[in-house]
């Protein structure tokens, strides 16, 4: 039996970050009901196929609401937002990231909700949070790098600021969303009481940047675009002799120490300047001098296979190659779903982690727009006579 069986989780997420936190319960084994608007999620209609993207089935989509049922209500009619207080009556959570305001002015806030259910857990995930002058902006995971500082850090001289290659702090905010979610329905089963939680995209930066922000307030130091170098010269990226790069990763005074053996360069352990890791920092720029000049030596996928036994070592890859090396594949965080794709198929990377039992499991491919609204309704005590006169309202688009 998976963790979160028998737990039933309404979604008004939308987009990237909620969406994400929800899968992971569904692949937890949640019953997971996406509350779609008649236009269905933003993200039907992105990916990387055009004819996928025009009947709202985009690849984007699928990458985070795989194990979700999806029923359309038009939160803009009476009836529709009626139904939603109905629905949210028997659910165990209600995740939504709407602006801040947005759920209260529907008559969907927590203590509406909870008057009904006091069990109720809710998660509200925002931008920059429910309160104060930056609530209610729009906002998206580009906006938030720049914003929080990690772009300031992020790049090189020539480049300036650059934003991660992929939304990380979307994927970050979700699985934290998600962590948050879990704990307060654990508090939930053992204490009977509900609760809202609340978290931002900027509160998750500000966490995935923990040293940095820690060496800023507690020492002073400021960070600044470091393209690909670390404090320490052992752990910085290289360009090699055919051109490629190495990512050396020697943090530990052990680590280093095997590096230079490897490499050739046992007497840099007997300059005093660059003996002991903890003491280098005064001249980490004659000893990245020096390591660049090594690495020059070899191909990177030489170093590589050299080190990288006992150093922590990477040739720098392109995503093809990463996803083809088959010890990355064997870990099995892309899965497969039925699609209405040439090949019949998505692939989807679903959990980070496995377990030795009763572990994320993807059961469900992604839902059409709409595909469960009367079977969900129907579960939930409507009659088909009820459902009809809501359709006919509007209240299901």
């Amino acid at each position: 039996m998976r963790a979160l069986e028998g737990f039933r989780i309404l979604d008004f997420s939308h987009v990237i970050a909620g969406p994400f936190c929800t899968a992971q319960l569904g692949l937890l084994g949640a019953e997971v009901i996406k509350v779609e608007a008649p236009e269905g999620d933003y993200m039907r209609g992105r990916g990387g196929d055009d004819a996928l993207r025009r009947i709202g089935m985009g690849d984007h989509f699928a990458v985070q609401n795989g194990n979700k049922r999806s029923i359309v209500i038009d939160l803009q009619t009476d009836q529709g937002r009626a139904l939603a207080r109905r629905l949210a009556a028997r659910a165990d959570a209600v995740v939504e990231n709407f602006r801040p305001g947005v759920m209260a002015r529907l008559g969907l806030d927590y203590a509406t909700l909870a008057a009904a259910n006091p069990r109720l857990v809710m998660c509200s995930l925002s931008g920059f949070g429910a309160e104060g002058a930056l609530a209610e902006r729009p906002v998206y995971d580009n906006v938030v790098q720049a914003f929080s500082g990690l772009m300031a850090m992020t790049g090189t001289a020539e480049s300036g600021p650059l934003k991660a290659g992929a939304p990380m702090l979307d994927y970050a905010s979700g699985t934290m969303a998600a962590f948050a979610l879990t704990a307060a329905l654990l508090r939930r089963e053992r204490t009977g009481q509900g609760q809202h939680v609340e978290l931002s995209m900027l509160d998750t930066a500000f966490l995935l940047m923990g040293p940095v922000i820690s060496s800023l307030l507690n020492g002073g130091r400021a960070p600044r675009l470091h393209a690909n170098e670390h404090a320490l010269a052992g752990a910085s990226c290289y360009a090699a002799a055919d051109g490629a790069l190495i990512m050396l990763g020697a943090c530990t005074q052990r680590q280093f120490e095997t590096l230079c053996r490897r490499i050739g360069r046992a007497d840099l352990l007997d300059d005093p300047r660059f003996a002991d890791v903890r003491r280098q920092d005064p001249h980490r720029a004659a000893l990245s001098e020096i390591l660049a000049a090594e690495m020059r030596r070899r191909p990177a996928a030489e170093w590589e296979a050299l080190l990288a036994d006992t150093v922590p070592a990477a040739r720098v890859r392109s995503l093809v190659e990463a996803l083809n090396d088959s010890d990355a594949a064997g870990r099995g965080v892309v899965a497969e779903a039925p699609w209405p794709s040439a090949s019949g198929r998505v692939a989807i990377p679903v959990a980070a982690w496995r377990a030795a039992a009763d572990g994320p499991s993807l059961d469900r491919a992604p839902p059409r727009l709409g595909e469960d609204t009367d079977a969900v309704l129907a579960e939930a005590g409507l009659e088909p006579d009820e459902i009809a006169t809501l359709r006919a309202s509007g209240a299901l688009g």
